[in-house]
């Protein structure tokens, strides 16, 4: 009986410390210790065993079924309550069923498929931890049959997409995007306590390791006051046992873009979080127009011109923000109104998000002069056609002429054109005004009334 209580002390020991030195396995702080943690310490250092530990989801992490997966991908064995009562592997060696408690937290690497004797279809795997292989049987069918499914194979967690997940994300700044995280509340179990946060919150990461099954990637974040949280999200869900119309409702919050968004993510500016991009460069992905603080007159915008973002104004009574940029070869002030939730835009053209993107645009060579005229919105002779772009912005109409020549025609706001005449070396040799075609008539149709959603302050209070 003594004999029976050493072993199972020390195999809990032995459970605990390779727990806590495994680098996939991560707590938020003020989970307790318990004594048997104290004790795998202690007799962790009397042995001194010591185990030293890029559209962003699309671009980095990738879904892999059972059908593809390929030799050498690693997954850790983390099983929940219903896992420790059916066991999922066998000893290769033996024939014999294991237990998932003894294999918990080891990481198994695959190895391929085989069909045994009696024409049961195996997935086999070779324990990292202790060098041993095993295999999980397929309860029926083919592996082929079996491989194209949702199901995988139970109790792994994919620990590709925790690598990638740990190199990308640790010490990056995110924003929470729902209110419910966790908090650990035992050093050497599953324990944990749900609490309630900001939404839109701004936050660092500071460790990522692995969550569960389902939800592979631990990711635990750190606010402004020091309080740390955490959220096990799946991100590619690779062998997650979880179908895709299954991470609705309350499990949104289990996808990486259901939790956080990226702050260098242009496409994630929102009316919480848009102090952060002040002081940023983007350029223009689209013409646009934007109001031309020295001119007072609205200005054509070609694509690739590169501003400063100087100011961000939402709005009171509408979803649109003010935006004010300077243009960074004229240093002129530019404003546009714009939408910057996306989910929120009526039409294409108003989203923030599709007219910038972030980043430096195209640099154009002017002289001082050039930029003087380009300022008042004037096209001068010997303009490039860069230079006319800033100055009127893409031509609505282009005209082929002799010996290479050719001119651009912009309609302009008074019924007027303005006719850019071009040599066949590219420069502007005249410049005229003409009136244009007699404005077309839209009928008036009345706007629909609906609601995109209601605004909701930082506390959740209604607008």
């Amino acid at each position: 009986m003594r004999r029976m209580i050493f072993t199972a002390c020390m195999a809990l020991a032995f459970l605990t410390v390779s727990a806590q030195e495994n680098p996939y396995i991560v707590k938020t702080k003020g989970a307790k210790k318990s004594a048997q943690t104290q004790m795998a310490d202690e007799l962790a250092a009397a042995q001194q065993e010591v185990e030293e530990a890029k559209d962003f989801i699309g671009h980095n992490f990738k879904f892999y079924s059972l059908c593809d997966w390929q030799e050498g991908m690693k997954f850790m064995v983390m099983p929940e309550k219903y896992d420790l009562v059916v066991k999922t592997f066998t000893d290769a060696a033996t024939g014999k069923e294991v237990s998932s408690m003894p294999l918990k937290y080891k990481i198994m690497v695959y190895k391929g498929h085989h069909e045994s004797t009696d024409g049961h279809a195996r997935i086999d795997f070779l324990c990292q931890d202790n060098g041993k292989s095993y295999y999980y049987e397929i309860p029926s069918g083919s592996f082929e049959d079996y491989c194209y499914t949702k199901t995988g194979v139970p109790t792994l967690a994919y620990l590709g997409d925790v690598d990638i997940a740990r190199e990308k994300l640790m010490g990056r700044t995110l924003f929470t995007k729902t209110q419910f995280f966790r908090i650990d509340t035992e050093y050497d179990g599953e324990g944990f306590q749900d609490v309630v946060v900001d939404k839109d919150m701004e936050v660092r990461v500071i460790a990522v390791g692995v969550g569960s099954r389902s939800f592979p990637v631990k990711i635990i974040v750190e606010d402004k006051d020091g309080n740390e949280f955490f959220q096990n999200v799946a991100i590619s869900k690779t062998n997650s046992g979880m179908r895709d119309d299954e991470f609705i409702m309350d499990n949104t919050k289990y996808l990486f873009g259901g939790s956080f968004e990226m702050v260098d993510d242009i496409m994630a500016i929102n009316s919480y979080n848009y102090r952060v991009y002040l002081g940023k460069i983007i350029h223009t992905k689209y013409p646009t127009k934007m109001l031309n603080e020295t001119t007072k007159k609205v200005q054509a915008i070609p694509r690739l011109a590169e501003y400063q973002i100087e100011a961000i104004n939402p709005h009171k009574n509408d979803d649109k923000a003010t935006l004010k940029l300077k243009n960074t070869t004229l240093g002129t002030y530019f404003y546009c109104d714009m939408v910057l939730d996306q989910h929120r835009a009526e039409k294409q053209d108003e989203y923030f998000g599709y007219i910038f993107a972030p980043g430096p645009g195209k640099k154009v060579k002017t002289s001082e002069a050039s930029r003087a005229m380009i300022r008042a919105g004037h096209v001068g002779i010997g303009f490039s056609e860069d230079e006319v772009m800033m100055a009127a912005g893409e031509p609505d109409m282009i005209e082929h002429g002799e010996n290479g020549t050719y001119t651009w025609i912009f309609n302009r706001s008074n019924n007027k054109q303005l006719v850019v005449h071009f040599t066949g070396a590219g420069t502007v040799d005249k410049t005229t005004t003409k009136d244009g075609p007699a404005p077309v008539k839209s009928p008036s149709v009345k706007r629909p009334n609906s609601k995109m959603g209601k605004k909701v302050m930082k506390n959740g209070t209604p607008l």
